[in-house]
Parts: C-alpha cells; sequence; structure tokens
C-alpha cells in the first residue's frame, strides 16, 4: 500500500506534462515525482479513445512497483478518453485528470458575466470528446463555448521550436484569428504542451483575452487530494525527487526537458514499448 513518502506519477504522451511537473513542484516541493512520457508513441491527439486507453493503461501497470500514491494523467486527451475506464480498472489507485481543474479555472476567469465566450484549443481528439465543453457547462451554464482542433502545436513544441519561430507564429494566426472574430473572453489551453508558446499566444489574442493554463490548478487539485485521504507529505526540510521514463531512447527529452522545468533532468529510464506491449498480454492472459 502507498505511504506518505510514495511517489506521485505523472503521465503523458511526451513532454506536455512536465509544465504539470513545474507546478507540482512548485505547489508540492516535498513530494517525490515520477514522470513517464510515452515519447515514442506521441502525439496521442490523432488515435482512437481505445488505443489510448491501452496506452496509459500499459504505463500504469509499468510503474505501480513504485508503488505511487497518486497518479496525475497530464495529456488532455488521455483524460478525455481513457479516464474513467482507468478509475473503473485501477480501484486502488487515485487517478486524476487536467481537465477538470483547466474547466475550473477558464470558468473562473470569465468574471461576472453572464453569457462569457470560452474558447478552447486541443488536440483532434479531445475536441472530438466534447469533454470541455461538458465541464465548462456544469459550472458555467450560459457561457458559449467555441472549439478548436490545433494539431499542429503538439508536434512543433515536441520539435522544441521557440516561441519566435515563424512556424509557431504562422500556426498561432492561422488557428486563432477566425475564432476571436468571435470575441472571446477566456482562451483555455487544453493541451499541456501549449503553455510552452503561451507568450506567443497571448501576444495575437491580445490583452482582454483571459489565456488560462491549467498546470497550477491541476497541481492545487492534487494536493487537496492528498491532504483529502491524509497522505501530503510535509515539510522533509529537502526538495522531492524527480525521476523520469520515456519510451524512446532519445536525448531530444533531457535537452528540451530543461526548457519545461527551468533545470537539467538527469538522463531519463527507457522503457520499450514492446516490454509495454509485452507487459500489457501477459497480464491479459494470466486473468483470462
Amino acid at each position: 500500500m502507498p505511504g506518505l513518502s510514495s511517489p506521485i506519477l505523472v503521465i503523458d504522451s511526451g513532454l506536455g506534462g512536465l509544465t504539470a511537473v513545474a507546478a507540482l513542484r512548485k505547489t508540492l516541493p516535498h513530494e517525490d515525482l515520477l514522470y513517464f512520457g510515452d515519447t515514442a508513441r506521441v502525439p496521442y491527439g490523432s488515435k482512437t479513445g481505445k488505443t489510448i486507453t491501452s496506452f496509459v493503461r500499459q504505463i500504469i501497470q509499468c510503474m505501480q512497483p513504485h508503488n505511487p500514491k497518486h497518479i496525475l494523467i497530464a495529456c488532455n486527451t488521455a483524460t478525455a478518453l481513457a479516464l474513467p475506464a482507468l478509475r473503473n480498472e485501477f480501484l486502488n489507485i487515485s487517478i486524476s485528470g487536467v481537465i477538470d481543474p483547466g474547466a475550473k479555472a477558464a470558468a473562473a476567469a470569465a468574471g461576472n458575466k453572464q453569457y462569457p465566450v470560452i474558447a478552447v484549443i486541443a488536440t483532434e481528439a479531445t475536441i472530438r470528446s466534447r469533454a470541455y465543453e461538458h465541464a465548462l457547462a456544469r459550472r458555467r451554464q450560459h457561457a458559449r463555448v467555441c472549439s478548436i482542433a490545433t494539431p499542429l502545436l503538439a508536434p512543433i513544441v515536441e520539435e522544441g521550436r521557440s516561441e519566435d519561430d515563424p512556424l509557431v507564429r504562422l500556426a498561432l494566426e492561422q488557428y486563432l484569428r477566425p475564432v476571436l472574430k468571435r470575441g472571446i473572453d477566456v482562451l483555455l489551453l487544453g493541451c499541456t504542451h501549449y503553455p510552452l508558446i503561451k507568450r506567443a499566444i497571448q501576444s495575437i489574442t491580445g490583452p482582454k483575452v483571459q489565456v488560462i493554463d491549467s498546470a497550477d490548478q491541476c497541481a492545487e487539485d492534487v494536493a487537496r487530494r492528498l491532504l483529502t485521504v491524509g497522505m501530503l507529505r510535509g515539510d522533509s526540510g529537502k526538495t522531492g525527487s524527480l525521476r523520469c521514463f520515456v519510451t524512446d531512447e532519445s536525448p531530444r527529452f533531457s535537452r528540451l526537458a530543461s526548457r519545461f522545468l527551468g533545470f537539467t533532468v538527469a538522463t531519463p529510464t527507457w522503457v520499450a514499448p514492446e516490454t509495454l506491449y509485452r507487459q500489457e498480454t501477459d497480464i491479459t492472459v494470466m486473468s483470462a
């Protein structure tokens, strides 16, 4: 059984979830963190819910020996398409996602306006799921929600392109200009990759549009969940550790991770995708 000193596991399709890791380190500096980036199978945004659920299930099974006390699925697509099924499968593990905290922050950012216009930019799979529309409707019944699929943005960020890159600017202009004509009040970044280009996004939307990054809200949500069940680690006098795992043995992760986190990370542990597939197959055979 997990204890106070057990780690928090953060799962993402690639590097984007490191924005959630940065927020967790700020909010919960004494907690040990594990990060699993499925870098060999990124992006998740164009895949089916069945495939994504299988991928995340494999990762959770692989990381269970580390005995995590909480799992944050720091991927909007996986949260939208896989979270309910995974909660039903792993009943003894606390699992949360990024959509509800993001929707809560966006609803609050709309202020007292009776009919606010909230835009969501995300991957194709997240938009198809309508998860943000449902989550926002629960909090702001009269809000008008504009959902825009932005499939190029996550791969651009994964390539390590900066906010000043002309290709980044061009893609953002193409995606954002049409929706800005609708007079939006809030723009919710529905992918954990997007905070890396938030400054460029804000420069296009202008100061009157609130641009919401859900990373801080996710960290606060995790802290609340751990506090509720008495699993929040106290001040140990030292900063918690961070250990990373990836499915693609590439030096690119370490190079780009420093951009997300602001410090150099240790070389990640490589987990071959074949190992994940084989492990899931073995468990299926044993339970049959």
